[in-house]
């Protein structure tokens, strides 16, 4: 069978493109090749929704998608290792951050995950 290395549209035609390409630079993301239909189908999808849930969360806090994205990167997971056992421990949440969890109506995550004590 003959395989097809192109689209039979192409993505430039979508009434969606600048949204696309604006979602593509938000997030950093690299050119992606597929070569099934259904791959590609699939792709434009999760992108689509994607841009759709940066766009929710930025009208919902009336901030963009790049500032929201810097406050929220400065929220870390760390592993802690003692003697007793392990626990992983997130960073203190920042009044930003806060501001940004408030305006989505989403809790605040747990401090600590995964105690796991030591077996002896």
């Amino acid at each position: 069978p003959e395989v097809r290395t192109t689209t039979p549209f192409s993505i430039r035609e979508l009434p969606g493109f600048r949204g696309w390409r604006d979602m593509k630079g938000a997030l950093g993301l690299r050119p992606v090749y597929h070569y099934r239909e259904d791959r590609i189908r699939a792709h434009i999808q999760l992108c689509w929704l994607a841009l759709l849930l940066i766009r929710v969360v930025e009208n919902a806090t009336g901030d963009t998608w790049r500032n929201l994205r810097h406050e929220l990167d400065r929220m870390h997971l760390i592993t802690l290792a003692t003697s007793d056992g392990t626990v992983a421990q997130r960073s203190a949440t920042t009044p930003g951050q806060k501001a940004i969890l408030d305006a989505l109506n989403l809790p605040e995550p747990p401090r600590f995950f995964d105690f796991m004590p030591t077996t002896d």
